[in-house]
C-alpha cells in the first residue's frame, strides 16, 4: 500500500468516526485572574486539567494571549494577575474575538476587598462578560466557576456570597450553553493552598484540574483514542516521592516483546504522555509498551545526569521483572525523542560485560536525538538501532547525524538512519494535529521492529 493511498484512507477514517458520534478536536481557554495564569512561586491548574484530557483521548488545544509554565513547556491562557471580574468584562471583546474558544472556563472573583461590597458589581460582569462571548461565538459553551475560598481575611470574606450569587445567575440564565462548575465545593484553603493562602498548592491544583475535567468530559463526545494504562512506580525518590512507569499491556498469555519510551524536552520540560499513542498502537499489536516518568528541572531542580540515572534504573526495573510483564528475554527495545533519544543512546553504549548490563536495551529506537551524551562513548556491540531524523533538525545537524551513523558503523554495529526532508526539531508535535510524518515514524519503527522479529 502507498503511503498516498495510506494517507487517504487515514483521513476518510477520522471522517467517519466524527460522523459517528466521535469528539473532534476542540479548543479551550481558561479565564480569570493569576490562579488561571499562574506566577511566581505556584503554577495554574491548566496543567491539571491538560494532563486529565490527553489521558482521556481527547484532540484540544488551549488558547489565549499568555502562557503558563508547566512541565510540557507552556500552556496558552487568558488568566491577568492582579485584575478582577471588571476588567474581564472591558476586554472580552478584543479577547474573545482574537481567541474564539470552544469552552470557555471562567474563574474569576478574587482583586476586591470585602469593604467595596463587590458582589452586585461582579455578577453584573459576569452577565456581561457572556453576552459578549455568545455575540461573538453563539456557538460558545462557558463553563462558570464558583470561586475557591481564601485564608486571606477579612480580605475575601465576600467570597461566600459571591458563590450564592453565582449559582443563582446561572439558574436563571436558563441556557444549556452556560454551566455551573461548583469549584468551592470540597475545596479546602487549609491543605490546598500555598502560603499566602490563596493560590492553589499541587493538591489544589489537581483538585480544581479534576472538577474541570469532570465538568468538561460531561459536554465532549466520544474522545479520539481510548488509552488503557497502568501506572506502576518503578522508583522511588529521597523525598518519598515515586517515579512511575505508564503500562500498556497487549492482549493474551503468550510471551511478549517489550518497547520503552523516554519522553523529551531537553531534561527541562516533558511528560510521559507523549507517548500514549505509540504505546496503545504497539500494546494493540503485541508487545508490552512502557513510557516511562522522570526527573526534570522544572518539577525537580535536577540535571541530565539525574535524568540518565532515572532511564538505567528504569530499564532495570523492566528487566528483572520480566516474568512479572510476561516479558521474553533479550526483547526490550528502548526508544526516546531529542533528550530521551540521548538517553536511549547512551544505554546503547553499556558493555554488556559490565555491572550496568541490565539497563541496556536489546534494539534502539532513536527518533530525533540531540546525541550530546553518547557521541564519546561509541563502542562494538551496540544493539542494532535506527535514527529518525529531520534534515533541518535545529539540535542535530543531519551532518552530524550521518556522521554519528557511519562511526556506529565503522566499530561494527548495525545501525539504520532515516531522513525527513525538511523536518525539523521535533518532525512532528504530539501536542498539535498529527501529520503524515506521526504515520511515517510509526510504519518505520513498525518495520524496524518486524527486522529482529519483535513483533510478526
Amino acid at each position: 500500500m502507498t503511503k498516498r493511498y495510506l494517507t487517504i484512507i487515514i483521513f476518510i477514517l477520522s471522517c467517519l468516526t466524527v460522523m459517528a458520534g466521535q469528539q473532534k478536536r476542540f479548543t479551550l481557554m481558561g479565564f480569570g485572574d493569576s490562579i488561571t495564569e499562574g506566577g511566581e512561586g505556584f503554577e495554574s491548574y491548566l496543567y491539571a486539567l491538560w494532563e486529565r484530557l490527553f489521558s482521556a483521548g481527547y484532540d484540544f488545544d488551549f488558547i489565549g494571549p499568555h502562557e503558563s509554565e508547566c512541565r510540557i513547556g507552556k500552556l496558552a491562557n487568558c488568566g491577568f494577575r492582579g485584575k478582577n471580574a471588571e476588567y474581564l468584562d472591558r476586554i472580552t471583546d478584543s479577547i474573545y474575538q482574537a481567541y474564539p474558544a470552544d469552552y470557555v472556563l471562567i474563574h474569576a472573583g478574587h482583586n476586591y476587598y470585602a469593604h467595596q461590597e463587590p458582589v452586585a458589581r461582579i455578577i453584573k460582569s459576569y452577565h456581561s462578560i457572556i453576552h459578549k462571548m455568545q455575540q461573538v461565538n453563539p456557538h460558545v459553551h462557558i463553563l462558570l466557576s464558583t470561586v475557591v475560598e481564601s485564608g486571606k481575611l477579612p480580605k475575601y470574606s465576600y467570597i461566600p456570597q459571591l458563590n450564592h450569587a453565582i449559582v443563582s445567575l446561572v439558574k436563571d440564565l436558563h441556557s444549556t450553553q452556560v454551566t455551573l462548575v461548583d469549584m468551592n465545593a470540597n475545596f479546602d484553603w487549609h491543605t490546598m493552598t500555598i502560603a499566602d493562602k490563596v493560590h492553589p498548592n499541587s493538591v489544589g491544583r489537581n483538585y480544581m484540574g479534576e472538577v474541570w475535567f469532570k465538568a468538561i468530559k460531561s459536554l465532549l463526545k466520544k474522545p479520539v483514542y481510548h488509552f488503557d494504562v497502568k501506572k506502576i512506580g518503578y522508583k522511588r525518590l529521597r523525598n518519598g516521592e515515586q517515579l512511575e512507569a505508564h503500562v500498556f499491556l497487549p492482549h493474551g498469555k503468550s510471551s511478549h516483546s517489550a518497547i520503552c519510551w523516554f519522553f523529551a524536552g531537553g531534561w527541562k520540560y516533558g511528560t510521559p504522555l507523549q507517548f500514549y499513542r505509540e504505546c496503545s498502537y504497539f500494546a494493540d499489536k503485541g508487545m508490552v509498551a512502557v513510557t516511562f516518568d522522570y526527573r526534570i528541572a522544572c518539577k525537580d531542580s535536577t540535571t541530565a545526569e539525574d535524568a540518565v540515572e532515572d532511564c538505567k534504573d528504569a530499564i532495570r526495573w523492566l528487566r528483572t521483572n520480566t516474568s512479572f510483564f510476561n516479558i521474553k528475554p533479550y526483547r526490550i527495545a528502548v526508544a526516546g525523542a531529542s533528550a530521551g533519544g540521548s538517553m536511549a543512546a547512551l544505554l546503547g553504549c553499556i558493555d554488556p560485560q559490565s555491572t550496568e548490563n541490565l539497563s541496556r536495551p536489546d534494539l534502539l529506537i532513536l527518533e530525533y536525538p540531540t546525541l550530546q551524551l553518547s557521541e564519546n562513548k561509541l563502542r562494538p556491540q551496540m544493539p542494532p538501532m535506527v535514527m529518525l531524523i529531520g534534515t533541518k533538525d535545529e539540535f542535530t545537524p543531519i551532518d552530524r547525524a550521518k556522521q554519528y551513523v557511519n562511526k556506529i558503523k565503522e566499530l561494527g554495529n548495525d545501525c539504520t538512519l532515516h531522513t525527513f526532508e525538511k523536518r525539523h526539531h521535533p518532525i512532528f508535535y504530539y501536542r498539535k494535529p498529527l501529520t503524515d510524518d506521526y504515520t511515517n515514524v510509526l510504519e518505520i519503527i513498525d518495520a524496524f521492529l518486524k527486522k529482529y522479529q519483535f513483533t510478526k
